[in-house]
């Protein structure tokens, strides 16, 4: 039975718009490298060094500025990246409420300093606090880990302080399940925009749960 689902933040409980972020900063900034940083699943150069916690937010906006328009700012590069994050499904909030009730509700994602307090704002609104409703969050610059490497999620496996086979980890990056599972933390790949809830009642075996 399992007791622990964990929860990939972006793409799974937050729908994303990668390409709305990459026009963002190239219209707002005049920023074209944005392209060879980010993509749909897995970032890339010192974005990456930024979600894994190598270097600081602060140092990720002097990177971007030192190729923008002249005279864009800090908070440009904040309101540009925050494109990326478009908002949590209605039925989502509910959702989590529901699980909580039964299961401990984590979260372990790939993100950023900058990334993470719009996305505490949109948890808030749905009505399932980031800080206070998930039993805990696992960020990746927080952890210095990025998936889908083992030691993150055998990090992870051993927080939680359970059989591993009593969790469920969901995400929307099937490099990202292969390599939960390979690390012995089981693992289903979610599709975004499609019903969450009707997936998790089939793995839980737990039709209550699409109800």
């Amino acid at each position: 039975m399992k007791k622990a689902i964990i929860f990939d933040m972006g793409g799974v409980l937050v729908d994303l718009d990668v390409e709305a972020a990459k026009q963002a900063f190239k219209d707002s900034l005049d920023y074209t490298e944005i392209d060879n940083i980010i993509d749909a699943c897995h970032q890339k150069g010192f974005f990456s060094d930024m979600e894994e916690g190598k270097i600081t937010a602060d140092e990720f906006r002097t990177r971007v500025l030192a190729g923008s328009r002249e005279g864009s700012l800090p908070e440009d590069v904040d309101k540009a990246l925050h494109h990326i994050l478009v908002g949590i499904e209605p039925y989502k909030g509910p959702l989590l409420r529901k699980l909580a009730e039964k299961y401990d509700v984590y979260m372990l994602s790939n993100n950023n300093p900058i990334c993470v307090p719009k996305a505490a704002e949109m948890f808030e609104e749905a009505g399932f606090s980031m800080e206070n409703d998930f039993k805990k969050c696992f960020i990746s610059y927080q952890m210095k880990a990025l998936k889908p490497s083992a030691e993150f999620y055998r990090a992870v496996v051993a927080a939680i302080g359970i059989p591993s086979e009593e969790m469920l980890f969901i995400d929307d990056s099937q490099s990202n399940v292969d390599g939960a599972i390979a690390a012995g933390l089981p693992a289903v790949y979610y599709e975004q925009g499609s019903d969450l809830a009707r997936l998790l009642a089939e793995e839980l075996d737990d039709p209550s749960i699409a109800e």
